[in-house]
């Protein structure tokens, strides 16, 4: 299994601390946030490390020189989705992606590489104890979800806090059926909406992977799940980083 980091943008909401080096390279208890991914990663069964950079790349490629590389060097014009595209050339196999600004543990990584789903997302099931002393990124920012039963129903920013039963924690897998229909979806929607509105996002170079997710599911295509019950925390500012120096109990 193929593991495939997403770690180009900046991180600008974590200054100082992303001034000189990657996000990823922020410190948790002692470990930087990249160390902690590959280490669940590693342990839940993938094998092989695929980084994609963009802002200081240069750095990740003289501390990780066994990683597989990808550069997005358009990283200050688009986001995730398109990010994850820069290793096209490299989902030819089944393999789990993950943000590169997440804490996470190898047992959900092993649950999605177990799951018999070509398409399944990484779902913590007690998120709002993880948004409980974060005020600077407040729930309706969470990549929710919706699940019933072994299936991912809805992927949506804008689901109502009472009705969520999850958030998607950045981790997803695709087996290689999964990947081959992942790739198709996108080109066809990326000649559609290039340089115009798609979902949320202003223009298609701006969206999320779940914005993709939910267009998926709602032409039909399947998504498993494999969750976490609060083994998972976001370092997306100054607080959560300090949150996590305490409250991440792997």
């Amino acid at each position: 299994m193929r593991a495939i980091i997403i770690g180009a943008g900046r991180g600008s909401r974590l200054m100082p601390t992303t001034e000189d080096a990657p996000k990823c390279f922020a410190e948790i208890q002692g470990k930087r946030i990249l160390d902690w991914t590959v280490e669940a990663l590693k342990g839940g069964g993938c094998t092989e490390i695929v980084f994609i950079g963009g802002y200081r790349i240069e750095s990740v490629k003289r501390d990780y020189p066994d990683f597989i590389f990808r550069e997005n060097r358009d990283w200050p014009d688009n986001n995730i989705l398109v990010s994850l595209m820069c290793a096209e050339d490299l989902m030819d196999r089944p393999f789990v992606t993950s943000y590169s600004d997440i804490l996470f543990t190898k047992d959900v990584v092993r649950g999605l590489v177990e799951c018999r789903d070509e398409l399944a997302l990484g779902v913590d099931t007690d998120w709002r104890e993880h948004y409980k002393p974060r005020t600077q990124h407040p729930p309706h920012d969470a990549e929710k979800v919706i699940t019933r039963g072994d299936r991912v129903e809805r992927v949506y920013r804008t689901i109502p806090y009472e009705e969520a039963t999850g958030e998607f924690i950045g981790v997803a897998k695709f087996g290689a059926e999964g990947a081959r229909r992942f790739r198709e979806f996108y080109h066809r929607r990326k000649a559609e909406f290039w340089d115009r509105p798609y979902r949320e996002a202003a223009i298609f170079q701006k969206a999320y992977l779940i914005h993709m997710f939910q267009d998926m599911i709602e032409q039909g295509l399947s998504f498993g799940h494999a969750d976490t019950p609060g083994r998972y925390r976001e370092i997306d500012t100054q607080e959560d980083m300090n949150l996590a120096q305490t409250l991440w109990k792997p």
